[in-house]
């Protein structure tokens, strides 16, 4: 993603940092196996299941002990547990051919019946964003131990079936799952895969540890002996723990951005952008339109004119990042259109639409009141909250900040709408229905994560969406999303404010690392270190 930069020079070694040039110096270096690779977590994950919960935090470890059937590099989509796949012209059915010689980390074999397990049990039923992709899932034949044949009553294009598998498609070992409660089954937090590495041991509020799978399908790898995810909230103390060589990776913006640009300078680090192509983010306001005051559009018009993205870009993102322009950003290709209504800063007018909308400034000063929760995924969240409850002073909105840790903001906003207005970051996974759409779409099971939990319903919306992932022409498909994103931009169910990459800091002892668009949920399965 190239990403324009608002102040001249601003953060531009941290953005040429990983180059091509540095990765060819690196491919040339003899490869030295063993040593223990430690990284940085800013905040602790409920749940280590990709196959019950689509997320970074989630990905960033049990990438390693999980795979995909399909994962996603710089040249395209490649297969790792699954070897071809095709479908058929109506797009009912999609056929997947499985690597033979795999097993679990537990020694059982991996077959088709565990494909069809999670695909039926998990990923149609309990998946965050699979459950809305899967809907139209019938049922998967097993014909033959390494076949899975998908079968569905809609057409599924295979193109949004083979995009949503880096994320959306890791199975689950049948044997240990079946017949089990699913979701506080002790593998989920224990996983067992079939990856580079093997899950070894999780002390809370400490470390997640996992050790060289000595019988990995992949000959000869991995190159690390173990991989160590270290929790440090405290984001000084994560920048004082990779300079002094206690961490050798802090990824997704996890220290301060002030700490990013000093260790930019410093030349024991790589930092950049690279490695996040697949993982492109908006900063997001989400409304619970449970309030009367929230479902009135007007008002949310307001509240947009309201924010100075411009300001907040340079200041809270240093730069990194762009304006918003609905669900599906610029990294969205064919599916993504810049020409959608949009709400430039404008105070005054601001106000005059929140008088026009019967909420004039009371004897306290303020018209109202809304009680916000900012995500705890980082600084930048924080400062994004902080930002908006300014902003929102400024057009006579009063804004009291709940803080949370990340099960509390989870809980608050998607399981007990116990919120106004909330901010995190949204990201888009390669095709706006693997992800995007269920922030919009009506009927997500409550209190799934990063899903329409903001009681808003627009039929209309629902349809075209249910539409467009049901289109096998590419090009039509295209056009229905950018309607979407239109009418999106129109209603305002959420404020996709601000478009911006992620950033890492790594030591440039590891070797090998940010080498594919979802490097940091991937395996990692050839990344070493410089002992």
């Amino acid at each position: 993603m190239t990403v324009k930069l608002r102040k001249a020079g601003l953060m531009l070694a941290a953005a040429g940092a990983f180059s091509s040039a540095a990765f060819s110096v690196a491919a040339q270096d003899e490869v030295q196996k063993g040593g223990t690779a430690i990284i940085h977590m800013n905040s602790e994950q409920r749940i280590l299941n990709p196959a019950l919960r689509a997320s970074t935090g989630v990905y960033n470890i049990s990438g390693k002990i999980m795979e995909p059937l399909i994962d996603k590099s710089y040249d395209g989509y490649e297969p790792v547990l699954a070897t071809e796949w095709s479908g058929s012209e109506d797009g009912s059915q999609i056929t997947v051919k499985l690597r033979e010689g795999v097993k679990w980390h537990d020694g059982e074999d991996f077959t088709c019946e565990d494909v069809a397990f999670s695909a039926m049990e998990m990923w149609k039923e309990l998946l965050n964003y699979s459950s809305a992709l899967q809907a139209n899932l019938e049922s998967v034949d097993c014909p033959d131990p390494h076949t899975a044949v998908f079968n569905y009553s809609k057409p599924m294009p295979l193109e949004l079936f083979v995009a949503a598998m880096p994320d959306l498609g890791h199975p689950v070992p049948k044997h240990l799952y079946e017949g089990t409660d699913l979701l506080k089954n002790e593998y989920n937090n224990a996983p067992v895969g079939t990856g580079p590495f093997k899950f070894v041991e999780y002390q809370r509020g400490q470390y997640v540890m996992a050790e060289k799978n000595e019988d990995y399908w992949r000959d000869g790898y991995p190159y690390l002996d173990r991989i160590v995810w270290r929790f440090i909230k405290d984001k000084s103390a994560a920048a004082a723990a990779l300079e002094a060589g206690e961490v050798h990776e802090s990824g997704f913006i996890g220290v301060s951005m002030a700490d990013v640009e000093r260790l930019a300078e410093d030349d024991r680090f790589d930092v950049g952008t690279k490695g996040y192509e697949n993982n492109v983010a908006h900063s997001t306001v989400e409304f619970n339109h449970r309030n009367p005051i929230l479902a009135d559009l007007k008002v949310r018009q307001a509240i947009y004119h309201g924010l100075d993205i411009d300001y907040a870009i340079d200041t809270i993102m240093r730069g990194f990042a762009k304006p918003g322009r609905g669900p599906v950003p610029s990294a969205g290709g064919i599916n993504y259109t810049d020409d959608v209504p949009t709400y430039p800063y404008d105070p005054e007018l601001a106000k005059q639409m929140l008088d026009e909308a019967g909420y004039p400034v009371q004897d306290d000063g303020f018209r109202f009141k809304l009680r916000h929760r900012p995500a705890p995924w980082g600084e930048y969240t924080q400062l994004w909250a902080e930002y908006f409850a300014q902003a929102m002073k400024e057009i006579d909105i009063d804004v009291e900040l709940l803080t949370n840790d990340a099960p509390g903001f989870l809980s608050g906003v998607y399981r007990d709408h116990d919120f106004d207005t909330a901010n995190g970051w949204h990201q888009f996974r390669s095709d706006p229905a693997v992800s995007t759409m269920v922030w919009l779409r009506s009927g997500q099971p409550n209190g799934t994560p990063w899903t329409n939990q903001f009681g808003w319903k627009s039929e209309e919306i629902d349809t075209m969406i249910d539409e467009a992932a049901s289109e096998l022409d590419v090009e039509k498909r295209a056009e229905m999303y950018h309607q979407i994103q239109v009418r999106a931009m129109e209603e305002l169910p959420v404020i996709f404010a601000i478009e911006h990459p992620f950033i890492s800091v790594t030591s440039k002892k590891l070797k090998n690392h940010h080498n594919t668009p979802r490097w940091t949920s991937s395996s990692w399965y050839d990344l070493w270190l410089e002992q």
